[in-house]
């Protein structure tokens, strides 16, 4: 049983984690797992349990509002969903084959390759592209959204498909594998090879994570990982805090986004890198 303390910390630490996940569309599993399982010392499966929900209750409260607004590009979503579901059933075959600690070590790579590419393009607002790619063109993926900052109507032309569609499906399998979210991944593919505005990869990955952790979520309850009494205090906190993240996300730009993600990015490599060194 845990006491009212811990709950209200929980409750207070989830509500932060639902800021970030609503404005940077991870989900915010990333934090709360070892946060609960090292700080509150609850069992890892029920920590996963309880992170899968938290997942679901960013996407309900951010992606709504997300679509409303028309932020959110469902096509792209969609199109892009079909390369995680292809990975993740590649890396279903793959279990077993391939080695943890190489997986490890070569996400990372990636993040850190991905850190450093949006680094270089921190200070850019919106990409400045007159026609997008030709698949692009054919599948309608490109859109346009009203920027409440900027006070104005902002149409992109989506670029580098296939370079997104193989990074999807790289995070297919690596989700698979070792058992991780690729929100990170996915805003990364979004941002770096298709070059969508920051604010439109964000939204889109809030609500492809959700539509895979709604997927996943049935059979952590049929296991009995989903703890109603650790579940509830977070799934509480992100749902109000994905809610604030909306708000806040209406005010900042998208540079900004992109800075506060590039110490996610680090964040997520280096913690990668030290499982790839530790794997067996």
């Amino acid at each position: 049983m845990l006491s009212l303390t811990i709950i209200f910390f929980i409750t207070l630490l989830s509500f932060g984690f639902g800021i970030l996940g609503a404005l940077l569309g991870i989900g915010g599993g990333i934090f709360i797992v070892p946060v609960l399982t090292i700080y509150f010392d609850i069992p890892i499966r029920y920590a996963i349990g309880a992170s899968i929900i938290s997942v679901i209750a960013t996407s309900s409260g951010a992606a709504a509002a997300y679509v409303r607004d028309r932020i959110t590009n469902l096509r792209i979503a969609m199109f892009l969903e079909v390369g995680t579901t292809t990975g993740a059933i590649t890396g279903a075959f793959l279990a077993g084959i391939v080695s943890n600690k190489i997986l490890y070590i070569i996400f990372a790579a990636i993040m850190l390759y991905s850190a450093f590419m949006m680094f270089h393009r921190r200070n850019q607002e919106l990409p400045q592209h007159e026609t997008g790619h030709p698949w692009a063109e054919h599948l309608k993926l490109n859109d346009a959204y009203y920027d409440k900052v900027l006070q104005r109507k902002v149409e992109y032309k989506t670029q580098g498909v296939p370079q997104g569609l193989g990074l999807m499906y790289i995070a297919g399998i690596i989700s698979g594998l070792l058992g991780i979210g690729n929100g990170a991944f996915k805003v990364m593919a979004m941002d770096t090879a298709m070059q969508l505005p920051m604010k439109v990869s964000t939204a889109t990955s809030n609500f492809m994570i959700g539509v895979t952790a709604a997927a996943s979520a049935g059979v952590y309850f049929a296991r009995g990982d989903i703890n109603p009494e650790i579940t509830a205090p977070v799934a509480i906190g992100v749902l109000l805090g994905s809610t604030v993240g909306c708000k806040i996300m209406d005010r900042i730009k998208s540079s900004t986004l992109r800075k506060i993600f590039i110490p996610i990015l680090l964040f997520i490599a280096v913690e990668m890198f030290m499982k790839g060194l530790g794997a067996q």
